[in-house]
């Protein structure tokens, strides 16, 4: 479509928001207080988005950061980045009744590790430090992984056999960024072996496949996103390395500053794998107010992937529904 010299318009991201694990995260936390009533305790956001979070405390859910405290015999929900088995034990230790809402995504790295591990593989985790997939995935085999933060950690890596080194990574990263450490580790670590399958997601890949394509026509990229999101934080890097003059994270419409339309003609919008699409539709109202009405959709992949709710809420889900048919 060509695009009139000083006219305005938005390109829109497609895929964008919401992807499968986050989708299943969030359901289970509202199907758990439709199915036990408040309080559901929840350890740490069960994703990483602001608004999300806020609406869940509303209905009755209670996000903590520790294990200890969640009232002993309570139920807690693990959030969708997954956690260590050492917590599994602790919310034994407390009686605490658990939904595990680990991305299945997330979950299958968890079991690669333990597979190499179970190898005596030393073990690359490609990952930023202290973000809470890392901590969990590492705490799946502390004594085999040691984390890589980038290139730059490649020089000090060690390991005790070259010819048995595996790398996985944080599953929310920029794909470009992932292959040019990836690149640096075979460098010095030739025999390095690679996961079975892809690490990253496909949904944080599809996400920065559209903002790579339109980076090159928008001169500015707004991205919805919360600052801890990973793979929101990934999407702004990837428009400005795709070539967009700018791009901002925000968490709601709000926050957008007019001075950055100031001569801008296409504005990119995109939102991570973890923001609701309402988020979205008040960027749109927001610019649309502002003479960028004229909205193109860029597709760069079909999604249709969906996972189940966790395993402990569709048994006493099932068993509501027998008891029920039966009466």
């Amino acid at each position: 479509m060509i695009h009139p010299p000083g006219s305005k318009r938005v390109l829109l991201a497609n895929p964008r928001g919401w992807c499968a694990g986050v989708d299943r995260a969030v359901q289970a936390v509202e199907k758990a207080l439709e199915q036990y009533g408040a309080p559901i305790y929840v350890r740490h956001e069960i994703v990483h988005n602001k608004y999300v979070v806020q609406t869940l405390e509303k209905k009755g859910a209670i996000f903590v950061e520790q294990t200890e405290e969640v009232p002993e015999g309570s139920i807690v929900v693990f959030s969708a980045h997954g956690v260590a088995p050492t917590v599994h034990q602790e919310a034994a230790t407390r009686n605490l009744a658990t939904i595990d809402a680990t991305c299945p995504l997330v979950a299958k790295v968890h079991k690669e590790a333990v597979r190499f591990a179970e190898e005596d593989f030393d073990i690359l985790l490609i990952g930023h430090e202290g973000h809470k997939e890392v901590i969990g995935t590492s705490g799946e085999a502390p004594d085999h992984i040691q984390l890589v933060d980038g290139p730059k950690d490649v020089e000090k890596v060690e390991v005790r056999d070259p010819s048995k080194v595996v790398w996985l990574s944080q599953t929310t990263l920029s794909v470009d960024e992932t292959m040019e450490t990836v690149d640096a580790l075979k460098t010095k670590f030739p025999g390095l072996i690679s996961p079975p399958s892809d690490d990253i997601c496909y949904a944080t890949q599809n996400r920065q496949l559209a903002v790579k394509q339109m980076g090159t026509e928008a001169e500015l990229v707004i991205v919805v996103g919360s600052r801890n999101s990973s793979n929101s934080k990934r999407l702004v890097e990837v428009a400005l390395q795709a070539g967009s003059h700018a791009s901002y994270l925000v968490d709601f419409a709000s926050e957008i500053n007019e001075a950055w339309l100031q001569g801008v003609s296409t504005v990119g919008v995109t939102s991570g794998a973890s923001v609701p699409e309402i988020l979205v539709d008040e960027v749109l109202e927001w610019l649309a107010a502002r003479g960028y009405a004229d909205v193109e959709t860029v597709k760069a992949a079909e999604e249709s992937i969906v996972f189940s709710l966790p395993k402990e809420l569709r048994r006493d889900l099932r068993a509501e529904a027998t008891a029920r048919i039966r009466a």
